[in-house]
């Protein structure tokens, strides 16, 4: 068993498939691709400029904002430049320790999000819920930490899958079938029962997916109970503007990564489950500043402010 791993890993290198499968799409998916990332790059990397320049908003609300966009600016980093030269050459190639990094980033960075957005619900909760106790339930020093929290749990879950998935030996043939490595795509690849590796990302997944959008959805429960009680139609248009790009958000993440991973890997469909992962990858990321600055009166008045 040692022997197999050992010349599967000696080539250094992964064939990543992608979308090899539809050839013609290729040059398509390049464009359409390129085109998101950038648009990730300059609507995140706009948040987190406005929300340190402007001290409006150095608020609970626009702090996990820009940890938020901060993330998907790496999330996509992560493999997005990989799949770019994938989809243009010839050559798919991944180096082996490559592969493992972008496993590793790719699942803490993921992981990191649910989190994530579950304390930005909790941080709307206390805005609409607990208005005269927000300040002190958002303390900045509560604000930090919860943003650590965030991040910690989604790299220590990140290291423990990663260790387990590249424990596992493999089969000699080194073409994972998917444009980034993900753990289901390289279990696969194994030349023993995964079935343990499965059930462990079952769980864990379910742990970092499920309790938080059921945290999320008794977060907005109370705030859909607080919001009928209210009279100001000032203070309702204000609670759909922030609540309702947050639970968008929550929405484009969420329900594509339950369908990816809240099931076997075996029991996917690979060709569907590329396209599910490519929208919650390229094109989530690069919605979230539109989303939450659209229609959003401080940061209209902070570009004024700042371009005036």
């Amino acid at each position: 068993m040692t022997t197999r791993k050992m010349n599967a890993t000696s080539e250094a290198y992964f064939v990543l498939l992608g979308f090899s499968n539809w050839p013609h799409l290729e040059v398509v998916l390049f464009v359409v691709v390129l085109v998101f990332y950038l648009m990730t790059l300059t609507g995140n990397l706009f948040i987190i400029i406005l929300s340190y320049l402007d001290s409006h908003l150095h608020t609970p609300m626009y702090f996990f904002l820009s940890n938020l966009s901060f993330l998907d600016l790496c999330y996509t980093t992560s493999f997005i430049p990989q799949l770019l030269v994938n989809l243009w050459g010839p050559g798919k190639t991944i180096s082996y320790t490559g592969c493992m990094i972008q496993l590793y980033f790719v699942l803490a960075l993921g992981c990191t999000e649910c989190v994530l957005l579950m304390v930005m619900s909790y941080d709307r909760y206390a805005a609409v819920c607990r208005p005269l106790h927000y300040s002190i339930l958002m303390h900045p020093r509560f604000c930090h930490l919860l943003a650590v929290a965030s991040w910690v749990s989604g790299f220590t879950n990140s290291a423990l899958h990663s260790f387990f998935t590249f424990w596992v030996p493999l089969c000699g043939h080194r073409q994972v079938d998917h444009f980034f490595c993900e753990v289901p795509a390289l279990l696969r690849l194994s030349c023993i029962d995964t079935r343990a590796n499965e059930l462990t990302l079952m769980v864990t997944s379910s742990i970092f997916v499920l309790i938080p959008l059921i945290l999320i959805l008794s977060s907005y429960g109370a705030i859909a109970r607080a919001v009928l009680r209210m009279q100001s139609t000032t203070g309702l248009q204000k609670v759909f503007g922030t609540c309702g790009a947050h639970l968008m958000v929550v929405s484009l993440f969420f329900i594509p990564v339950m369908c990816i991973y809240l099931q076997p890997p075996s029991g996917n469909s690979q060709d569907q489950g590329k396209f599910i992962a490519l929208f919650y990858t390229v094109v989530t990321p690069s919605l979230n500043p539109l989303i939450y600055t659209l229609r959003n009166k401080d940061v209209r008045g902070a570009v004024k402010s700042l371009v005036g």
